[in-house]
């Protein structure tokens, strides 16, 4: 009924190169001389700046994003608790129930 589709690899276009032979050239040992001198490396990144507007914009987005985590973390912990009451509602008026049901009998 349901076959799966075996996908086909597909045919190489273009002509394939054959190897090329390498062949083994002699080894001459030159004279030893002495590396010269590395220069000291340049940084790779350049030196961040923070100026007095950089500190600001940072803190107040270190803020933002402070009191907006802290209200979804409030706001989720008091969906759970409004839930658990319900819950816990529920749950007394269902015992309440079967208790005045069980009286009548």
């Amino acid at each position: 009924m349901l076959r799966p589709k075996i996908p086909t690899m597909p045919i190489p276009t273009g002509h394939a190169a054959p190897p090329a032979v390498v062949e083994p050239t002699a080894v001459t040992p030159a004279a030893q001389t002495p590396p010269p001198a590395a220069p000291a490396p340049a940084p790779s990144r350049p030196v961040v700046q923070l100026t007095p507007g950089t500190v600001i914009a940072l803190v107040g987005g270190g803020t933002a994003v402070v009191l907006v985590v802290g209200a979804v973390l409030v706001s989720m912990l008091l969906a759970v608790a409004i839930t658990g009451a319900s819950v816990a509602v529920c749950a007394v008026v269902l015992r309440s129930l079967l208790a005045s049901d069980a009286n009548r009998r």
